[in-house]
C-alpha cells in the first residue's frame, strides 16, 4: 500500500486530540469550514466557519467516525442534529489553553473557488520536517503539522522576528484564534 493510497490520518489526529483534551479536563473545540455538506444551524455560521464546541457535556450520541464528525447539540434551546465531513474540520483545540492542531484548509479553498475565504495563517510545528518537495501538493498538505497560533502573539513584541518559534502563552489570558490572510 502507497502512501497516496492509504487512509487520511486526520481523522485519528482528531480523535487522539478529542481524548488528550478529556483526559486532561479541558473542552475540545473543532473549527469548521461550512459548504453544502456539513449540516450545522446556519445562523450561527460566521465568514463561512464555525467553531463547535464537542465535549461530552454539550453533545449526545457523539460519533468520531473516519468520514463523518456525527452528535445531537442544542443552540439556542433548541436540538439540532449536527453533521461534519471530517475532511471540513480546519481544527481542533483546547478552549482553556488553545493548545490543538490545525490542518490543511478542504481542497474547494486551496483551488480559489470563489465562495471561499481566505486560507488560514499556518506555522509549522518545531522540530517536525516537512514532505518533501517532489511529492503533489495535495499529498503533502495532507500529512503537514501545524500548530495554532494566537491572534495577539505579533502585537505584544511588535510583530515577531519571523521565523523564531513563539512560547505557549503563560496564563488563561486572551482567547486564541486563527490569524487570517486577505
Amino acid at each position: 500500500m502507497t502512501a497516496q493510497e492509504s487512509t487520511s490520518t486526520r481523522p485519528y489526529l482528531i480523535r487522539a486530540l478529542y481524548e488528550w483534551c478529556t483526559d486532561n479536563g479541558l473542552t475540545p473545540y473543532v473549527a469548521v469550514r461550512v459548504d453544502d455538506s456539513v449540516q450545522v444551524p446556519r445562523e450561527y455560521v460566521k465568514d463561512g466557519e464555525i467553531v463547535l464546541n464537542i465535549s461530552f457535556d454539550a453533545t449526545s450520541a457523539l460519533q468520531l467516525g473516519n468520514d463523518f464528525i456525527e452528535f445531537k447539540a442544542r443552540f439556542g434551546g433548541k436540538p439540532r442534529e449536527i453533521l461534519v465531513p471530517v475532511g471540513r474540520v480546519i481544527a481542533i483545540y483546547a478552549r482553556e489553553n488553545g493548545q490543538g492542531m490545525a490542518f490543511p484548509p478542504p481542497v474547494d479553498v486551496l483551488a480559489g473557488s470563489s465562495s471561499a475565504a481566505a486560507p488560514t495563517v499556518l506555522e509549522p510545528v518545531a522540530g517536525i520536517e516537512s514532505a518533501p518537495a517532489s511529492r503533489a501538493p495535495a499529498a503533502a498538505s495532507e500529512d503537514r503539522v501545524v500548530q495554532l497560533v494566537s491572534a495577539d502573539d505579533g502585537k505584544k513584541d511588535g510583530g515577531g522576528d519571523g521565523d523564531a518559534p513563539r512560547p505557549p502563552p503563560t496564563s488563561g489570558g486572551a482567547r486564541p484564534s486563527l490569524k487570517r490572510v486577505k
